[in-house]
């Protein structure tokens, strides 16, 4: 029997196996290239979707737990051609370097605003999603810009 669920709003039923990473399913399956592969173990972060809303991370969680749950990749976070409040802060603090773990890191970013509005230091440091480049300290600014953006009107 098919798995169904979400996928950046629109249904989407897989009938292959079901004990195949989430990840795997965007990358090879619906093409979404945008979450990434980094450690497979669920340590770094590179991976993290939203599921339901909750940062997840799609390495280690199966399509089947994600049957008729909501899934979202950094590709379905803007609204159209309206950025979500923690992209526009990722470009105007301008976050990546190397850019390769950054969906992972704007989609846990995310998370946290939704769940601590005002975040203190401490609890941006909640975040485990790792960066090489070591680009934290602008990571850090830009989650308290978008959470600024946020508290002042922002729609997303």
């Amino acid at each position: 029997m098919p798995i169904t669920f979400r996928l950046n709003g629109q249904p989407v039923s897989f009938d292959g196996d079901e004990a195949m990473p989430l990840l795997w399913y965007l990358r090879d399956h619906a093409g979404l290239t945008g979450t990434k592969y980094g450690c497979g173990v669920s340590a770094c972060g590179a991976c993290t979707v939203h599921v339901d809303g909750r940062a997840t991370r799609s390495c280690a969680t199966t399509v089947r737990a994600v049957s008729a749950r909501a899934v979202t990749t950094i590709e379905g976070l803007a609204a159209g051609n309206t950025l979500h409040a923690v992209q526009a802060a990722w470009i105007e603090e301008d976050v990546p370097q190397c850019g390769y773990c950054q969906a992972g890191q704007v989609m846990a970013a995310v998370d946290l605003l939704r769940r601590t509005p005002r975040p203190t230091d401490a609890d941006i440091n909640t975040i485990t999603n790792l960066c090489r480049c070591g680009t934290y300290p602008r990571i850090r600014r830009a989650i308290h810009r978008a959470a600024a953006a946020l508290a002042d009107g922002a729609t997303r």
